[in-house]
């Protein structure tokens, strides 16, 4: 059975009781999401899972800018390394979206006569 999805659009609605936005996809590929309070061992396992897919972000930057200055790099380097970054860059977009997601609503009062 895949897990049920929910998903927050607006995220000045945001809120401690709001799902979470898992750093994984589902089985099928879509996005999972958590219900929590956020201290529980779901909710550190993915916290340590964005950690680790950040990480591994930057240490795929690196060596992908060593193939992509080097204009003697194989194509299939090339394009490895390209795959790799996709890869990379899907993980960071979803960590950035999960923690946007966990923001709380700006405060907007009174900020409206600032621009007037």
């Amino acid at each position: 059975m895949e897990p049920t999805t929910r998903h927050v659009t607006d995220p000045t609605t945001a809120s401690a009781s709001a799902p979470r936005l898992l750093p994984w996809p589902s089985p099928g590929g879509n996005p999972c999401y958590l219900v929590t309070d956020g201290g529980g061992y779901v909710s550190r396992l993915a916290d340590e899972l964005e950690a680790t897919q950040l990480a591994m972000g930057v240490d795929v930057l690196g060596l992908a800018r060593t193939v992509l200055e080097d204009p003697t790099s194989p194509y299939t380097e090339v394009r490895y390394a390209g795959i790799r970054l996709a890869e990379c860059l899907t993980d960071a977009l979803r960590v950035a979206e999960s923690r946007g997601l966990r923001l709380p609503a700006p405060d907007t009062e009174g900020t409206q006569d600032a621009y007037a």
